[in-house]
């Protein structure tokens, strides 16, 4: 079973960084598609970055493209998720989660991904 386990969350000042990780294990990465989504309270889970892991595409939503960048170590089946130029609207509590390449719906989604992690929370605040 696919497990995925967030770190990296934290309190930061608008303006910051933040590198956010997610360590995958008990599957095949190469049938996966992983997934960065977040969450405020009362809102819907909104995505935020995604790869495909065999052929490494990726793909941002509008507001992550040119802030935040995925980047992956395979030896550890890790998947990273660097915030930079952070803003108070991006507190969240950010979650990685899996979605078999099989699976209906599309990666930038909630739809079809079956594993999710735990969560971490980032607080954007001065």
């Amino acid at each position: 079973q696919l497990q995925l386990v967030e770190s990296g969350g934290g309190l930061v000042q608008p303006g910051g960084s933040l590198r956010l990780s997610c360590v995958v294990s008990g599957f095949n990465l190469n049938y996966y598609a992983i997934g960065w989504f977040r969450q405020v309270p009362g809102k819907e889970r909104e995505f935020v970055a995604g790869i495909r892991w065999a052929d490494g595409a990726d793909f941002y939503e509008d507001f992550a493209e040119g802030r935040f960048t995925l980047s992956r170590n395979d030896a550890k089946d890790t998947i990273y998720l660097q915030l930079d130029s952070l803003n108070p609207e991006d507190t969240a509590v950010y979650y990685c989660a899996g979605k078999s390449l099989t699976a209906p719906g599309i990666i930038n989604t909630a739809f079809g991904y079956d594993y999710w992690g735990q969560g971490t929370q980032v607080t954007v605040s001065s």
